[in-house]
């Protein structure tokens, strides 16, 4: 199945943008994780904006950036999201005030708790009324999200696609039975055809045993923490192929005995 990339959006520790991510990969320099983002996507309306969760948030960041990035219409899209976790420090408040003397749930806690939540939130900031999908396949949920937005374009004849993976670390004491060493999160604009402002083409497959190959790793090894410590970051070997401009393969793991080969072929070259 080949698909065209036409936008990305990054973020995360010592990454506030798609730009930062690239330069990291190509300067071949340490990583510095020590400066966090604290994002506030500009296309959430202000009353969304205050009720807005850290994940609704981190998505819709990256969401945003691979949009304008792209410089197509967001209303034009369907949207896969995906995340292994979703909600996670809306369901730690929950539990909170279950287990308080008084335990009531406020309404908009229960209704931004659904796995669905920051999709929600992108639909409003972006007017699309095209189909969308969250799933979450636990360490696997990036390859998932990336099948899933394939086969929409493949299949169901979708023009683009939003992809947006992303996760962050749950509160104490979740975060003792899952534990995610930083939030990340990023975002491809996907299409069925290469367009002048195209980046790379995709082409994905599915594979059963035996498996082809070990997952794909980081050429910085201190960026591979990172990787292996958040689901979403498993598309940074991804990201790597993207902004060095290799022509490549890259693995990755997907459930029981699966793999996905993604065989990346740059569309253009970035500028140094």
């Amino acid at each position: 199945m080949k698909i065209f990339v036409h936008g990305i959006g990054v973020l995360g520790p010592g990454m506030e943008n798609w730009k930062t991510c690239r330069n990291l990969f190509k300067e071949q320099r340490p990583y510095d994780d020590s400066i966090t983002p604290d994002p506030m996507p500009s296309t959430l309306p202000a009353n969304e904006r205050r009720r807005s969760s850290d994940i609704v948030r981190w998505s819709l960041q990256v969401a945003q950036e691979a949009v304008q990035n792209s410089r197509l219409s967001s209303k034009d899209m369907a949207a896969v999201f995906a995340s292994s976790g979703g909600e996670v420090g809306i369901l730690h408040k929950i539990c909170q005030s279950l287990d308080s003397s008084t335990p009531l749930v406020s309404p908009t806690l229960f209704h931004q708790s659904v796995h669905n939540a920051a999709v929600g939130y992108w639909s409003i900031a972006s007017g699309s009324q095209r189909p969308s999908t969250s799933l979450a396949c636990y360490d696997s949920s990036f390859a998932g999200g990336l099948l899933e937005a394939t086969t929409l374009l493949s299949v169901d004849q979708e023009e683009f696609v939003l992809f947006a993976a992303y996760d962050i670390p749950a509160p104490f004491p979740l975060n003792e039975t899952r534990p995610l060493i930083a939030p990340f999160a990023l975002a491809f604009i996907l299409g069925k055809q290469a367009l002048p402002m195209s980046l790379s083409m995709l082409d994905i497959a599915l594979l059963s045993e035996p498996i082809a190959s070990a997952p794909t790793t980081m050429l910085q090894t201190s960026l591979e923490p990172l990787r292996l410590g958040n689901p979403a970051a498993r598309g940074l070997p991804l990201l790597q192929a993207i902004a060095n401009n290799l022509t490549t393969s890259v693995y990755l793991d997907f459930l029981d005995n699966l793999q996905l080969r993604i065989d990346h072929q740059p569309c253009r070259a970035y500028p140094d």
